[in-house]
């Protein structure tokens, strides 16, 4: 169901929350790719709701354009939506979903995948997270300016040019808590909406490793 949080500054904004079913664990906050707060991202929450986390998606494309989802295919409006978006106020909507789920009782996690993978990185630098994971991160040298003061795990595609060897290299000298798994895979490995590019099995060893994670950094 989508509620309605508001950030620091006063914008408010639609959140999907999937509440934990059975024993809570904790919650966890996931950050969308650049299509927006997607039924195959809806579906990732039920995944983790079914394992006891409150789960919660912050619609950070709501203040350029209220409802903003845009289809898998439609790559020129999806990336005109990320490049319009502020960094800085996109953390103040994440930090906004942290605390509610903080709220709720016990550590809260965030993941991102693509555009939400790097800021995944910069919400596990500043929003007061237990830890961070990132699937396929984009322009995470842009977020290597500050300290990373929680383990971190990643999961990248060998032949992702979004995230070339060259800036893995540069994440790994800048953060040794920032675990980096690499796939024989490309760009958004784990969407299976996207049938050209998933990769089964990539996505769930990749699984496999952040349900460990997660369990040990959220106890």
């Amino acid at each position: 169901m989508f509620i309605t949080l508001t950030a620091a500054d006063g914008h408010s904004f639609d959140c999907w929350l999937h509440e934990a079913e059975g024993a809570r664990r904790g919650g966890l906050v996931i950050l969308q790719e650049i299509f927006g707060v997607t039924d195959q991202l809806k579906a990732v929450a039920a995944r983790y709701a079914a394992q006891g986390y409150d789960v919660a998606i912050p619609a950070l494309f709501d203040r350029q354009r209220r409802g903003a989802v845009v289809a898998f295919d439609n790559i020129a409006d999806a990336r005109a939506l990320m490049v319009g978006a502020d960094i800085d106020t996109a953390i103040l909507d994440v930090d906004a979903t942290v605390k509610a789920l903080a709220a709720r009782g016990g550590k809260v996690a965030v993941m991102g995948y693509c555009w939400g993978g790097g800021l995944a990185l910069r919400a596990a630098q500043s929003c007061g997270v237990a830890c961070g994971v990132s699937f396929y991160g984009t322009r995470l040298q842009a977020f290597l300016d500050r300290p990373l003061p929680v383990p971190m795990q990643g999961h990248f595609g060998s032949h992702d040019d979004h995230t070339p060897p060259a800036v893995l290299d540069q994440v790994k000298a800048a953060y040794p808590n920032f675990e980096i798994n690499v796939y024989e895979a490309g760009h958004a490995f784990a969407n299976e909406e996207r049938p050209a590019i998933y990769d089964a099995a990539a996505t769930e060893l990749a699984y496999q490793r952040t349900d460990a994670f997660l369990a040990k950094s959220l106890a």
